[in-house]
């Protein structure tokens, strides 16, 4: 279902979001594909924006509707939030916020309600309700109530840091491939181009866009110069530190950013599997892999159940980048913040926990597991590599992770303008 105006197809999207539990992933490109560039952009930062801002937006849309909307006008409920949207945070001119939006209504067939929604929008504008905020500082988060009691109660000292950084706009990581080009003969081509960027001093590979663009018009990106990789997905490569003639499985791979980085930083491997349970993300991953000029055996399957898959011989590393919450990339994706419930924590935590176990015995004694997830919920990271170093006596801290307590590297998000991440290396005794 396409939509004649931005503003309808911006108001449908955050429905499918908030109404149907969908992802951003699923319904933003298709709704997308009619418009312009330009119109494109300006679709996604009005749906980002609204999800970063939705429980101030649905805090003031209460104040000026008397009653829910239910059924087929449900939909007048999303465009009214976006109405005050741009009424309270866009630059949009009012006139066209109010007179635009009400438009919206006759593409998504609930014309009869154009009243209601010009009512509710200067009724907002007259009582400027853009100066009134609650006394709420959940509310003022842009949280969820369970998600911000999580961050107030493991980081207490950086709750308002790290609110900030989680409705910041990401910067866009690059990882240039070494196997093709160097990181300074790849800055000259962007400099050539005036395309603004910086280097980062703890990514050596690394080149980071502050706005946001087209990134197949960048130079090389047929030729496999580079790929789109965050500053903190970078360093799984680094810490796995894979060596020549090793067998090294990649679990949960998909979509193959850092199974290709383990490639490019070691060409001479034995074997590179890269695991996914998912055969559409899996063809993502043979993607990658054909636009950077790089081999690995693709394997569709499922990492918590080895014996239907698993041929027998160990492996020397394993990284388990494992299935969680994704709580550390709400900045890039917001709508996690809201398809997600604290149920589906404790779920997630019990499928790792299944996963890992599963991957020990598939290391070879004196082999290392890299743990990874871009979680920042204690209970899918540190607390999880605790209670499995209790299950197996043959498991020990790397040294490439932090010793004592909390184990492993906790990585939140906007440090050195990264994403939340967490990293921990366990080894297994010969």
């Amino acid at each position: 279902m396409k939509h004649a105006n931005t503003r309808a197809s911006s108001a449908f999207i955050l429905m499918q979001v908030l109404e149907n539990g969908l992802s951003l992933r699923e319904i933003l490109p298709a709704e997308q594909q009619k418009f312009s560039d330009k119109d494109k952009a300006w679709i996604q930062q009005m749906v980002f924006g609204v999800l970063r801002q939705l429980p101030l937006l649905q805090f003031w849309m209460r104040q000026l509707l008397e009653k829910p909307l239910k059924g087929k006008n449900k939909v007048a409920e999303f465009v009214i939030l976006l109405g005050i949207y741009q009424l309270a945070f866009s630059r949009v001119s009012t006139h066209a916020a109010v007179a635009e939006t009400v438009s919206a209504c006759q593409s998504l067939k609930v014309q009869s309600l154009k009243g209601l929604v010009n009512a509710v929008l200067r009724n907002f504008i007259r009582q400027d309700l853009a100066t009134h905020t609650p006394d709420n500082a959940q509310i003022k988060s842009g949280l969820p109530n369970w998600l911000y009691k999580q961050v107030e109660q493991h980081y207490p000292e950086k709750l308002g840091v790290l609110v900030d950084a989680m409705h910041q706009q990401a910067p866009i990581w690059l990882r240039v491939n070494q196997r093709q080009i160097t990181v300074q003969d790849y800055a000259k081509q962007l400099s050539e181009q005036q395309v603004e960027f910086s280097l980062s001093a703890e990514h050596a590979e690394a080149i980071i866009l502050p706005r946001a663009g087209d990134i197949t018009q960048l130079p090389g990106y047929q030729q496999g110069w580079f790929a789109v990789q965050d500053g903190a997905a970078q360093m799984a490569a680094a810490l796995l530190d894979a060596q020549p003639n090793e067998r090294i499985l990649d679990a949960c791979a998909a979509p193959g950013g850092k199974t290709c980085h383990i490639l490019e930083r070691q060409p001479n491997l034995q074997e590179c599997i890269a695991l996914d349970v998912d055969q559409s993300r899996l063809d993502r991953i043979a993607e990658n892999l054909q636009r950077l000029q790089l081999n690995a055996d693709l394997l569709c399957a499922d990492a918590a159940s080895p014996d239907k898959w698993w041929d027998g011989r160990q492996f020397d590393r394993i990284l388990l980048d494992a299935p969680c919450s994704a709580t550390g990339v709400i900045r890039r994706h917001p709508d996690i913040k809201w398809l997600r419930k604290a149920k589906d924590i404790d779920e997630l935590v019990q499928l790792q926990s299944k996963i890992m176990d599963a991957m020990w015995p598939l290391l070879k004694p004196g082999g290392s597991m890299l743990y990874a997830t871009c979680s920042i919920l204690p209970k899918e990271n540190h607390q999880q590599i605790s209670a499995f170093l209790q299950r197996h006596k043959d498991a020990s801290l790397g040294a490439t992770t932090q010793h004592g307590d909390p184990p492993g590297r906790q990585i939140l998000p906007g440090e050195s303008q990264m994403d939340g991440f967490y990293y921990c290396m366990l080894l297994k005794s010969q």
